[in-house]
Protein backbone atom coordinates (compact mmCIF):
# COMPACT_ATOMS: atom_id res chain seq x y z
CA UNK A 1 0.00 0.00 0.00
CA UNK A 2 1.36 3.61 -0.97
CA UNK A 3 2.88 5.69 2.09
CA UNK A 4 -0.44 8.40 2.93
CA UNK A 5 0.00 11.68 1.32
CA UNK A 6 1.87 14.83 3.22
CA UNK A 7 -0.84 16.87 5.28
CA UNK A 8 -1.54 20.33 3.32
CA UNK A 9 0.98 23.20 3.86
CA UNK A 10 -2.00 25.05 5.84
CA UNK A 11 -1.85 22.28 8.57
CA UNK A 12 2.03 22.20 9.35
CA UNK A 13 2.01 25.64 11.37
CA UNK A 14 -0.35 23.58 13.87
CA UNK A 15 3.15 21.70 15.31
CA UNK A 16 3.00 22.83 18.77
CA UNK A 17 1.59 22.00 22.45
CA UNK A 18 -1.00 24.20 23.62
CA UNK A 19 0.25 26.10 26.19
CA UNK A 20 -3.08 25.86 28.55
CA UNK A 21 -3.49 22.17 27.80
CA UNK A 22 0.14 21.71 29.19
CA UNK A 23 -0.75 23.44 32.20
CA UNK A 24 -4.00 21.99 32.94
CA UNK A 25 -1.98 18.52 32.60
CA UNK A 26 0.11 18.88 34.72
CA UNK A 27 -1.95 20.68 36.98
CA UNK A 28 -4.16 17.58 37.15
CA UNK A 29 -1.36 15.53 38.44
CA UNK A 30 -0.29 17.35 40.68
CA UNK A 31 -3.44 18.35 42.32
CA UNK A 32 -4.74 14.53 42.38
CA UNK A 33 -2.97 11.31 43.13
CA UNK A 34 -1.22 9.47 39.90
CA UNK A 35 -2.68 6.22 41.46
CA UNK A 36 -6.56 7.91 41.64
CA UNK A 37 -5.85 8.69 37.96
CA UNK A 38 -4.12 6.21 36.27
CA UNK A 39 -3.84 2.74 38.97
CA UNK A 40 -0.99 1.22 37.54
CA UNK A 41 1.59 4.32 37.13
CA UNK A 42 3.92 6.01 39.73
CA UNK A 43 5.21 9.15 37.94
CA UNK A 44 6.21 12.91 38.53
CA UNK A 45 4.94 15.43 36.42
CA UNK A 46 5.90 18.64 35.71
CA UNK A 47 6.09 21.40 32.97
CA UNK A 48 9.23 21.63 30.80
CA UNK A 49 10.00 24.78 28.98
CA UNK A 50 12.62 24.97 26.10
CA UNK A 51 12.95 26.95 23.06
CA UNK A 52 9.64 29.05 23.38
CA UNK A 53 7.63 25.99 23.63
CA UNK A 54 6.16 24.28 26.49
CA UNK A 55 6.07 20.36 27.27
CA UNK A 56 4.86 18.01 29.74
CA UNK A 57 7.87 16.01 31.46
CA UNK A 58 7.87 12.98 33.43
CA UNK A 59 10.37 11.42 35.80
CA UNK A 60 9.93 7.87 37.51
CA UNK A 61 12.26 4.84 38.14
CA UNK A 62 11.38 0.65 38.34
CA UNK A 63 11.79 0.62 41.68
CA UNK A 64 8.59 2.78 42.08
CA UNK A 65 6.58 0.51 41.51
CA UNK A 66 3.68 0.09 39.91
CA UNK A 67 4.78 1.61 36.70
CA UNK A 68 3.15 0.85 33.34
CA UNK A 69 4.89 0.62 30.53
CA UNK A 70 3.85 4.64 28.95
CA UNK A 71 6.82 5.51 31.41
CA UNK A 72 8.64 2.38 31.78
CA UNK A 73 10.73 0.60 28.92
CA UNK A 74 11.56 -2.64 30.81
CA UNK A 75 7.57 -3.38 30.93
CA UNK A 76 7.33 -2.57 27.06
CA UNK A 77 10.55 -4.79 25.91
CA UNK A 78 9.63 -7.35 28.70
CA UNK A 79 6.33 -7.60 30.06
CA UNK A 80 4.54 -6.43 27.51
CA UNK A 81 6.22 -8.11 24.75
CA UNK A 82 6.14 -11.92 26.77
CA UNK A 83 2.23 -11.05 27.31
CA UNK A 84 2.17 -10.92 23.30
CA UNK A 85 3.59 -14.36 23.25
CA UNK A 86 -0.29 -15.60 23.54
CA UNK A 87 -0.58 -14.06 19.75
CA UNK A 88 1.32 -17.14 18.84
CA UNK A 89 -0.97 -19.41 20.43
CA UNK A 90 -1.11 -21.67 17.94
CA UNK A 91 1.90 -22.67 17.67
CA UNK A 92 3.65 -23.51 21.26
CA UNK A 93 7.17 -23.74 19.75
CA UNK A 94 7.29 -20.29 18.86
CA UNK A 95 5.77 -19.04 22.04
CA UNK A 96 8.11 -20.81 23.80
CA UNK A 97 11.44 -19.58 21.24
CA UNK A 98 10.14 -16.15 21.74
CA UNK A 99 9.72 -16.23 25.50
CA UNK A 100 13.26 -17.45 25.68
CA UNK A 101 14.76 -14.96 23.40
CA UNK A 102 12.79 -12.15 25.04
CA UNK A 103 14.32 -13.69 28.72
CA UNK A 104 17.68 -13.30 26.79
CA UNK A 105 17.16 -9.97 26.23
CA UNK A 106 15.83 -8.56 29.92
CA UNK A 107 19.56 -8.48 31.42
CA UNK A 108 20.37 -5.85 28.70
CA UNK A 109 17.31 -3.62 29.04
CA UNK A 110 17.81 -3.36 32.86
CA UNK A 111 21.18 -2.42 31.94
CA UNK A 112 20.31 0.04 29.88
CA UNK A 113 19.09 2.02 32.94
CA UNK A 114 16.42 3.32 30.58
CA UNK A 115 13.67 3.05 33.21
CA UNK A 116 15.55 6.25 35.37
CA UNK A 117 14.37 8.72 33.26
CA UNK A 118 13.00 12.06 32.20
CA UNK A 119 10.42 11.82 29.17
CA UNK A 120 9.70 14.67 27.20
CA UNK A 121 5.95 15.52 26.24
CA UNK A 122 4.57 12.87 27.93
CA UNK A 123 1.13 12.99 28.71
CA UNK A 124 0.42 9.54 29.55
CA UNK A 125 -1.14 7.91 26.85
CA UNK A 126 -0.48 4.44 25.35
CA UNK A 127 0.11 6.64 22.05
CA UNK A 128 1.58 9.64 22.88
CA UNK A 129 2.55 12.02 19.42
CA UNK A 130 5.13 14.04 18.99
CA UNK A 131 4.96 18.17 17.98
CA UNK A 132 7.46 18.80 14.99
CA UNK A 133 10.59 19.30 16.47
CA UNK A 134 13.83 21.06 14.62
CA UNK A 135 17.45 20.49 15.13
CA UNK A 136 18.02 23.76 17.33
CA UNK A 137 14.83 22.76 19.74
CA UNK A 138 16.20 19.16 20.14
CA UNK A 139 19.68 19.78 20.74
CA UNK A 140 18.12 23.15 23.47
CA UNK A 141 15.73 20.34 24.88
CA UNK A 142 19.20 17.97 25.09
CA UNK A 143 21.09 20.29 26.78
CA UNK A 144 18.90 21.52 29.16
CA UNK A 145 17.90 18.19 30.74
CA UNK A 146 21.30 16.52 30.62
CA UNK A 147 22.76 19.11 32.85
CA UNK A 148 19.22 19.33 34.62
CA UNK A 149 19.30 15.01 35.32
CA UNK A 150 22.72 13.87 34.54
CA UNK A 151 21.91 10.55 35.62
CA UNK A 152 18.66 9.91 33.69
CA UNK A 153 18.41 8.85 30.14
CA UNK A 154 16.48 11.52 27.95
CA UNK A 155 12.84 9.92 26.22
CA UNK A 156 10.55 10.77 23.06
CA UNK A 157 7.87 7.95 22.44
CA UNK A 158 5.40 7.40 19.83
CA UNK A 159 7.55 8.51 16.46
CA UNK A 160 7.05 7.28 13.28
CA UNK A 161 8.20 8.02 9.73
CA UNK A 162 4.92 9.03 8.25
CA UNK A 163 4.08 11.51 10.95
CA UNK A 164 7.68 12.12 12.27
CA UNK A 165 10.21 11.93 9.24
CA UNK A 166 11.86 15.59 10.18
CA UNK A 167 11.42 15.27 13.98
CA UNK A 168 13.14 11.57 13.68
CA UNK A 169 16.15 13.29 11.31
CA UNK A 170 16.67 15.93 13.83
CA UNK A 171 16.61 13.77 16.66
CA UNK A 172 19.12 11.23 14.88
CA UNK A 173 20.77 14.27 14.11
CA UNK A 174 21.87 15.54 17.78
CA UNK A 175 22.64 12.40 19.26
CA UNK A 176 19.37 10.76 20.19
CA UNK A 177 18.82 6.72 19.02
CA UNK A 178 15.91 5.17 18.02
CA UNK A 179 14.49 2.06 19.60
CA UNK A 180 11.69 0.38 17.72
CA UNK A 181 8.94 -0.25 20.27
CA UNK A 182 5.93 -1.81 17.96
CA UNK A 183 4.05 -1.81 14.78
CA UNK A 184 1.38 1.20 14.60
CA UNK A 185 -1.19 1.82 11.74
CA UNK A 186 -1.76 5.11 10.57
CA UNK A 187 -5.04 6.73 8.70
CA UNK A 188 -4.03 9.95 6.53
CA UNK A 189 -7.07 12.33 6.44
CA UNK A 190 -6.30 13.89 3.46
CA UNK A 191 -9.34 13.94 1.38
CA UNK A 192 -8.80 9.73 0.04
CA UNK A 193 -11.39 7.47 -1.23
CA UNK A 194 -13.51 5.87 1.78
CA UNK A 195 -12.96 2.15 1.04
CA UNK A 196 -15.62 -0.12 1.22
CA UNK A 197 -15.36 -1.07 4.93
CA UNK A 198 -15.12 2.58 5.98
CA UNK A 199 -18.41 3.20 3.96
CA UNK A 200 -20.44 0.52 5.67
CA UNK A 201 -19.12 1.64 8.82
CA UNK A 202 -21.00 4.95 8.37
CA UNK A 203 -23.94 3.31 7.38
CA UNK A 204 -24.25 1.65 11.00
CA UNK A 205 -24.55 5.54 13.12
CA UNK A 206 -27.81 6.73 11.36
CA UNK A 207 -29.27 3.11 12.04
CA UNK A 208 -28.02 2.01 15.32
CA UNK A 209 -30.80 1.48 17.76
CA UNK A 210 -28.21 3.57 20.09
CA UNK A 211 -28.32 7.18 20.79
CA UNK A 212 -25.45 8.97 19.79
CA UNK A 213 -23.28 11.22 23.30
CA UNK A 214 -21.56 14.42 22.36
CA UNK A 215 -18.67 15.62 24.09
CA UNK A 216 -21.30 18.51 26.09
CA UNK A 217 -23.48 15.24 26.92
CA UNK A 218 -21.36 13.16 29.60
CA UNK A 219 -22.20 13.39 33.05
CA UNK A 220 -20.83 11.78 36.26
CA UNK A 221 -22.19 8.56 36.10
CA UNK A 222 -21.00 8.43 32.65
CA UNK A 223 -17.34 8.80 33.40
CA UNK A 224 -17.45 5.84 36.21
CA UNK A 225 -19.40 3.61 32.86
CA UNK A 226 -16.77 4.57 30.68
CA UNK A 227 -13.66 3.27 32.57
CA UNK A 228 -15.90 -0.29 33.13
CA UNK A 229 -16.06 -0.05 29.21
CA UNK A 230 -12.57 0.69 28.59
CA UNK A 231 -11.73 -2.06 31.17
CA UNK A 232 -13.44 -4.55 29.41
CA UNK A 233 -11.75 -3.97 26.17
CA UNK A 234 -8.29 -2.60 27.47
CA UNK A 235 -7.69 -4.55 30.66
CA UNK A 236 -10.18 -7.72 30.51
CA UNK A 237 -9.80 -8.52 26.70
CA UNK A 238 -6.28 -7.01 26.03
CA UNK A 239 -4.04 -7.06 28.86
CA UNK A 240 -4.05 -5.95 32.28
CA UNK A 241 -0.63 -4.09 31.46
CA UNK A 242 -2.23 -1.40 29.62
CA UNK A 243 -2.53 1.88 31.51
CA UNK A 244 -5.95 1.35 33.82
CA UNK A 245 -7.29 4.91 33.67
CA UNK A 246 -9.89 5.41 36.38
CA UNK A 247 -13.49 7.28 36.02
CA UNK A 248 -11.48 10.40 38.05
CA UNK A 249 -9.24 10.23 35.39
CA UNK A 250 -11.89 10.67 32.42
CA UNK A 251 -13.61 13.17 34.00
CA UNK A 252 -11.39 15.13 35.07
CA UNK A 253 -9.27 15.41 31.60
CA UNK A 254 -12.62 16.02 30.15
CA UNK A 255 -13.60 18.61 32.35
CA UNK A 256 -10.15 20.92 32.19
CA UNK A 257 -10.87 20.15 28.25
CA UNK A 258 -7.83 17.90 27.78
CA UNK A 259 -9.95 15.41 26.07
CA UNK A 260 -13.08 15.21 24.42
CA UNK A 261 -15.55 12.26 24.62
CA UNK A 262 -17.66 10.39 22.15
CA UNK A 263 -20.40 7.69 22.66
CA UNK A 264 -23.46 5.70 22.73
CA UNK A 265 -25.99 4.74 24.45
CA UNK A 266 -29.16 2.86 25.03
CA UNK A 267 -32.12 4.89 24.62
CA UNK A 268 -32.08 6.91 27.90
CA UNK A 269 -29.81 4.29 29.74
CA UNK A 270 -25.73 3.34 29.84
CA UNK A 271 -22.99 3.69 27.42
CA UNK A 272 -22.29 0.94 25.52
CA UNK A 273 -19.13 2.37 24.23
CA UNK A 274 -17.08 5.24 24.60
CA UNK A 275 -14.23 7.25 23.02
CA UNK A 276 -11.89 9.85 24.08
CA UNK A 277 -10.12 11.99 21.23
CA UNK A 278 -6.87 13.89 21.41
CA UNK A 279 -5.06 16.12 19.22
CA UNK A 280 -1.56 16.83 19.02
CA UNK A 281 0.60 18.47 16.68
CA UNK A 282 -1.02 16.96 13.15
CA UNK A 283 -1.64 13.80 14.67
CA UNK A 284 -5.43 12.60 16.29
CA UNK A 285 -5.16 9.61 19.08
CA UNK A 286 -7.82 7.66 20.85
CA UNK A 287 -5.86 7.47 24.37
CA UNK A 288 -9.29 5.77 25.27
CA UNK A 289 -11.61 3.32 23.51
CA UNK A 290 -14.42 0.78 25.19
CA UNK A 291 -17.43 -0.90 24.07
CA UNK A 292 -19.44 -3.67 26.13
CA UNK A 293 -18.24 -6.67 25.25
CA UNK A 294 -21.21 -8.36 26.20
CA UNK A 295 -23.11 -6.92 23.23
CA UNK A 296 -23.06 -8.95 20.16
CA UNK A 297 -20.23 -7.86 17.25
CA UNK A 298 -23.24 -7.70 14.92
CA UNK A 299 -24.09 -4.15 16.87
CA UNK A 300 -20.56 -2.99 15.18
CA UNK A 301 -19.72 -0.68 18.44
CA UNK A 302 -16.08 -1.03 17.91
CA UNK A 303 -16.46 0.36 14.33
CA UNK A 304 -18.65 3.04 14.97
CA UNK A 305 -15.99 4.17 17.24
CA UNK A 306 -13.30 4.28 15.10
CA UNK A 307 -15.37 5.77 12.06
CA UNK A 308 -16.15 9.07 14.19
CA UNK A 309 -12.36 9.56 15.07
CA UNK A 310 -11.71 8.85 11.29
CA UNK A 311 -13.97 11.21 10.25
CA UNK A 312 -12.61 13.60 12.68
CA UNK A 313 -9.03 13.05 11.36
CA UNK A 314 -10.75 13.87 7.57
CA UNK A 315 -12.73 16.71 8.61
CA UNK A 316 -9.30 18.49 10.23
CA UNK A 317 -7.11 16.71 7.69
CA UNK A 318 -5.00 14.93 10.41
CA UNK A 319 -2.98 11.63 11.04
CA UNK A 320 -5.23 9.57 12.79
CA UNK A 321 -2.77 7.16 15.16
CA UNK A 322 -5.25 4.25 15.46
CA UNK A 323 -2.42 2.50 17.56
CA UNK A 324 -1.04 -1.17 17.48
CA UNK A 325 -3.03 -4.70 16.91
CA UNK A 326 -6.96 -5.60 14.70
CA UNK A 327 -4.04 -5.00 11.80
CA UNK A 328 -6.57 -6.35 9.35
CA UNK A 329 -9.50 -4.25 11.00
CA UNK A 330 -7.14 -1.44 10.31
CA UNK A 331 -5.44 -2.08 6.92
CA UNK A 332 -9.36 -2.38 5.33
CA UNK A 333 -10.24 1.16 6.87
CA UNK A 334 -7.58 3.01 4.97
CA UNK A 335 -4.65 2.76 7.56
CA UNK A 336 -0.98 2.15 6.65
CA UNK A 337 1.64 0.17 9.09
CA UNK A 338 4.54 1.73 9.57
CA UNK A 339 6.77 1.06 13.05
CA UNK A 340 6.94 3.20 15.88
CA UNK A 341 10.29 3.88 17.95
CA UNK A 342 10.98 5.89 21.12
CA UNK A 343 14.17 8.44 20.68
CA UNK A 344 16.64 7.33 22.99
CA UNK A 345 19.58 10.11 24.20
CA UNK A 346 22.15 8.25 26.52
CA UNK A 347 25.60 9.53 25.63
CA UNK A 348 26.04 11.30 28.80
CA UNK A 349 25.23 8.21 30.83
CA UNK A 350 28.07 5.71 32.00
CA UNK A 351 29.76 3.72 29.00
CA UNK A 352 28.12 0.14 30.47
CA UNK A 353 24.68 2.22 29.68
CA UNK A 354 25.66 3.41 26.32
CA UNK A 355 26.53 0.20 25.05
CA UNK A 356 23.46 -1.30 26.78
CA UNK A 357 21.76 1.68 24.56
CA UNK A 358 23.34 0.66 21.20
CA UNK A 359 23.20 -2.64 21.74
CA UNK A 360 19.21 -2.64 22.04
CA UNK A 361 18.97 -0.60 19.01
CA UNK A 362 20.86 -3.19 16.95
CA UNK A 363 18.73 -5.92 17.66
CA UNK A 364 15.67 -4.28 17.88
CA UNK A 365 16.29 -2.94 14.04
CA UNK A 366 17.87 -6.33 13.04
CA UNK A 367 15.21 -8.85 15.01
CA UNK A 368 12.86 -7.08 16.25
CA UNK A 369 11.40 -4.99 13.59
CA UNK A 370 10.98 -8.20 11.04
CA UNK A 371 9.37 -9.72 13.58
CA UNK A 372 7.36 -6.90 14.11
CA UNK A 373 6.09 -6.92 10.29
CA UNK A 374 6.41 -10.27 10.42
CA UNK A 375 3.42 -11.05 12.87
CA UNK A 376 1.89 -7.43 13.24
CA UNK A 377 2.74 -6.98 16.94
Amino acid sequence: MNRPAALPVAQLDQVENNPREVEAFVQLFNEVPVRDLVRNLTVAVETFEIAGRSFPLTLNDRSEAPNCYICCPSSAYIDYAIDETRNFVSSPLLQKTMRMLIGLCAPLVRMSGLDHQVQVNNWLYSTNPVPLLDRNAVAAMRDDLTARFPDRAVLIRSLNEIADPSTIAALKAEGFRMLAARQIYIFAGDGSAMTNDMKRDRKRLPTTPFEQVGNGDFTEADYARAEALYRMLYLDKYTPLNPHYTARYIGETHRRGILQLAGLRRPGGELVAVAALSQNGRTLTQPIVGYDTGLRVSEGLYRMMMALAQDHAMAHSLFFNMSAGAAAFKRLRGAVATVEYNAVYAAHLPRRQRMAVRIMEFVLAKIGIPLLRRFEL
